[in-house]
């Protein structure tokens, strides 16, 4: 008889394997991501069949809540500009108060054992903002790049900034604002 498959179970497994992939590197042992949940391999494996399975599963779990937590309370009725401005307020703010979850985020997003399946879940939690981020590019001076390539120049301010918000945090957000302005030039002119 199978064993039944208790959620809060799951859910500590992943934040387990969030916190030792985000301290240690995908490297580390499915015992100790048992252990820093408090359960035995055994019920580790019983919720996911392999490591492989496990890194999947988180990655498309901390993806698409970065994804929801960008678009919660999106102002539809506003422009471009606020629309992106408040998916960045809230990317950084995720980020900044969440450091092991982006630090594990990092770590799964160059992971070897990523499937397609994920890649393409994740994509469609992030279709919405895609789809924001080309209307804004196909009007500025990026209009001839890929999304990929927009995203990614997105993504290395958005990292930096975050990076040097954790080291000095700027409760004012002056800092964050001055690298928006810069990036929205960058997209839209």
């Amino acid at each position: 008889m199978a064993r039944s498959r208790n959620p809060a179970f799951r859910a500590g497994l992943l934040a387990a394997a969030t916190r030792v992939f985000g301290e240690r590197g995908l490297g580390a042992s499915t015992a100790s991501i048992a252990k820093e949940a408090g359960v035995s391999t055994g019920t580790l494996f019983v919720y996911f069949e392999s490591k492989s399975v496990l890194v999947n599963a988180l990655y498309v779990e901390l993806k698409t809540e970065m994804a929801r937590v960008a678009t919660d309370g999106l102002p539809i009725d506003a422009g471009p500009r606020e629309q992106l401005r408040h998916m960045w307020d809230r990317w950084i703010e995720w980020s900044t108060t969440q450091p092991e979850k982006r630090r594990a985020l990092a770590q799964l997003g160059v992971a070897e054992d990523l499937t397609d399946e994920s890649r393409a879940a994740t994509g469609e939690a992030y279709a919405d903002i895609g789809a924001l981020v080309r209307a804004i590019a196909e009007a500025g001076p990026m209009r001839a790049a890929p999304l990929a390539l927009v995203l990614a120049l997105m993504s290395s301010i958005t990292d930096t900034v975050i990076d040097d918000l954790l080291l000095d945090p700027d409760p004012a957000g002056a800092r964050s604002g001055l690298a928006f302005d810069a990036m929205w030039r960058a997209l839209a002119g």
